[in-house]
């Protein structure tokens, strides 16, 4: 499919320049395939006839046409088989679809498959040249997008996301090579990477982006409610289900659903999840009927995939469902070559947040920023440089007493005794309440701030939540 891909873009720029456009059209009746042969190749596109499914298969790969133009019943293989195959191998073809009178229903499905148009028989040649004209229109336009898209990612930028190093440029040539796909994708990483910002890229270079995208964070969804956030609910499903709801699945009809920290999802969930992506079908709870669903499905962990499946966190089918694709983000301290070019980027972004003209950053600044340890990666540099931004003076450059302070200077690596953020234990001191102290003495060091505690911490934001409630069911 991959090596089908570059070949159609290839294939499109000769277009562009003025080859002739070409068209496969697929019809059982040989009378019927005959005119329509004539017919569109009047008009200046090269054809090729096939007489059923099968046949437009085999001719597709050799001929490789930008549009596909076919009847739904012949022998063989029907046209929505055909349909199905063809954008499976390339989701971007212009696939037409012939239908009979009062075959209204068949029409409808075939584009909920990823059909371009239809038209009824028998075909009105006004109709189908217009068609036809706006499909290539279409193409040309998609081209012009992945020419532009391609420019911008040797200048280090795709979609939202920016970076020149090689880990970055490698992550970007996987996104482009599956985003047009449907496959699910693992997204892992350290906590503030970008794994959200992946997937959100993914959706919107793919035949999906008009469709919603809808991201769930199954760290913050408390234990009891994560089927029904996700799956929906009827009402009186449980106590409190005053009405219907649709879960996320329902939300991303037709678009795609991003699970993040899919390792906090219960292990019974897990299995539900499971069974929706096998069967495309879901059951809300309390629901009596199953219904089908359209949804592309992404997943993100801060953790380990293999390990968490070793830990019993991950059903391994479900891991082996999901890791179709593994994209694997890098943390920033292994490629600070991209944080002058981010920090370009977020500055411009922050301006027209803030209505600011910040100018840059100074050296003294950009020396400071590559020293930097990130623990926070990309999230952490997003949140220092919104911070300067705001406090810089408009049309000036970020300085270094735009900085947090203290930030940049390097951590005492020796124990000190009278070092505020140092945490003493006596002997004895058990493992749980060495814990606690912990997990007490880094909120305190973060202002409170639970997602940042949790960073330092290493541990999931959730994880952190259900420590704080034991601590304080403890205390009471």
């Amino acid at each position: 499919m991959l090596v089908r891909v570059w070949l159609h873009s290839i294939r499109t720029e000769r277009d562009l320049m003025g080859a002739p456009v070409k068209v496969l059209i697929v019809e059982d009746e040989l009378h019927a395939l005959m005119g329509l042969s004539e017919l569109i190749s009047g008009w200046g596109y090269r054809t090729e006839a096939a007489q059923d499914g099968l046949e437009a298969l085999e001719k597709a790969l050799v001929f490789d046409p930008a549009i596909v133009v076919t009847d739904l019943k012949m022998p063989r293989m029907d046209g929505m088989e055909l349909l199905g195959r063809l954008t499976e191998n390339d989701p971007r073809l212009a696939v037409i679809v012939l239908t009979a009178q009062g075959s209204v229903q068949a029409a409808v499905d075939a584009m909920k498959l990823g059909a371009y148009d239809f038209i009824q028989k028998p075909v009105d040649a006004t109709r189908l040249r217009t068609i036809l004209a706006n499909a290539v229109r279409q193409r040309e336009t998609e081209l012009e997008l992945e020419v532009t898209r391609r420019q911008l990612r040797q200048s280090g930028v795709l979609g939202s996301m920016v970076g020149v190093s090689r880990p970055m440029q490698q992550v970007f040539g996987l996104i482009e090579r599956i985003a047009p796909s449907n496959v699910s994708v693992l997204i892992t990483g350290e906590s503030g990477t970008g794994k959200e910002l992946v997937a959100r890229t993914l959706h919107e270079m793919s035949p999906r982006r008009s469709r919603p995208f809808v991201a769930v964070n199954c760290a913050a969804i408390p234990e009891t409610l994560m089927e029904s956030e996700i799956f929906g609910h009827e009402k009186g499903a449980f106590t409190g289900a005053t009405d219907r709801r649709p879960g996320c699945f329902e939300l991303a009809e037709g678009g795609t659903l991003l699970l993040d920290e899919l390792g906090e999802m219960p292990i019974g969930t897990q299995a539900k999840l499971l069974r929706v992506l096998e069967d495309r079908k879901l059951r809300r709870l309390g629901g009596r009927s199953e219904q089908d669903v359209d949804v592309r499905v992404l997943a993100a962990t801060n953790r380990d995939p293999e390990q968490a499946v070793a830990n019993g966190q991950l059903r391994s089918d479900l891991f082996y469902r999901l890791n179709v694709f593994h994209i694997a983000l890098p943390p920033l301290r292994d490629h600070r070559e991209d944080i002058a070019p981010m920090v370009e980027a977020m500055i411009m972004e922050m301006n027209q947040k803030h209505g600011r003209r910040v100018a840059g950053a100074t050296p003294a600044v950009m020396a400071t920023l590559q020293q930097h340890s990130w623990p926070g990666n990309a999230r952490e540099l997003r949140n220092l440089v919104e911070r300067a931004v705001v406090l810089c003076s408009d049309t000036g450059f970020i300085a270094p007493e735009h900085l947090p302070t203290g930030f940049g200077k390097p951590v005492p690596t020796a124990f000190q005794p009278n070092d505020p953020n140092a945490l003493q234990l006596r002997v004895g001191t058990t493992v749980d309440e060495a814990e606690r102290l912990l997990i007490l003495r880094t909120l305190d060091h973060t202002g409170q701030n639970k997602t940042r505690a949790a960073e330092i911490l290493g541990i999931s934001l959730k994880t952190m939540h259900n420590k704080l409630k034991e601590y304080e069911a403890n205390r009471a």
